[in-house]
């Protein structure tokens, strides 16, 4: 399935009070691309999913950055979200 056209992508950062994600998001392309975070958390979900991501452990810095295909995260526990500048 090609989520192009199903769907917008956005590359975030999220912080929570343990971790650092990096990873991209995706939500149904039925409203503004401008809107793909909020959407998100104002849906009602208590997870959201993030694809091909990096987490980070912000207590532990001598833990390695770990990749991973997915994540589901709980939205209680974002502190910050916001879209990722390179």
């Amino acid at each position: 399935m090609d989520l192009s056209s199903t769907a917008w992508c956005e590359k975030v950062y999220i912080e929570t009070a343990e971790h650092i994600i990096c990873g991209f998001i995706f939500v149904p392309k039925t409203g503004k691309q401008s809107r793909v975070i909020s959407d998100i958390l104002s849906s009602g979900k208590d997870f959201i999913a993030v694809k091909d991501c990096t987490l980070e452990y912000k207590n532990d810095t001598r833990k390695p950055i770990e990749n991973h295909v997915f994540l589901q995260v709980n939205v209680a526990s974002i502190l910050l979200m916001r879209p990722y500048n390179e």
